[in-house]
């Protein structure tokens, strides 16, 4: 009797063992798939559509946050005219610097380019849509207007919203992933 008493309980013990183990608690945090991407520079090159050089307003922290300042490079464009413009962002705390724009590209569903201009005459449209026919603002065109005789000062700002899921054409939903705001003059 002795020996069958035990052998239940034995079995009953080993039955629960798999009950036990996993219930265990386990304290350890998450660890998500990928690393968020890191912009340290972001680069917004226009040319005149009437031909000649390509300016570029430049925002640089090499360094990623924390550490030396960010370099900033700002515009003088000329008054009356059109240019186009192209986004360039990249991570270059990697080596090769990676190119981030492109990853914007392949997700342009879950971004949105938002142009902000005080100061100066200074229209910016962006020209390229997503898939679900949203814009996204990689590649736009600005277009400066007349100005007095001592010209316009002011200030472009830049800012890449990250939108996953919600993007619906407006700067509300999502999270800022860089904004820069960059000296602008026309004259």
């Amino acid at each position: 009797m002795k020996n069958l008493l035990f052998r239940s309980a034995f079995l009953a013990a080993l039955a629960a063992a798999p009950v036990f183990s996993s219930c265990s608690d386990d304290n350890e945090t998450p660890t998500p798939d990928e690393e968020n991407e890191q912009i340290t520079t972001l680069r917004y090159e226009l040319t005149p559509t009437t031909g000649g050089a390509t300016l570029t307003a430049q925002y640089r922290d090499v360094d990623g946050d924390g550490g030396a300042a960010p370099v900033i490079t700002g515009l003088t464009l000329a008054p009356n005219t059109t240019y186009t413009g192209k986004l360039v962002l990249l991570d270059e705390t990697k080596s090769p610097a990676e190119d981030i724009s492109a990853e914007v590209k392949e997700e342009a569903d879950e971004h949105l380019f938002l142009f902000e201009t005080t100061g100066t005459n200074v229209t910016i449209t962006r020209t390229d849509k997503d898939k679900n026919n949203l814009e996204v603002g990689l590649d736009t065109r600005l277009q400066t207007g007349a100005v007095n005789a001592t010209g316009t000062t002011g200030n472009l700002k830049i800012t890449l919203r990250h939108q996953p899921g919600t993007k619906n054409g407006t700067a509300t939903p999502g999270d800022t992933d860089v904004e820069v705001n960059f000296p602008t003059a026309v004259r």
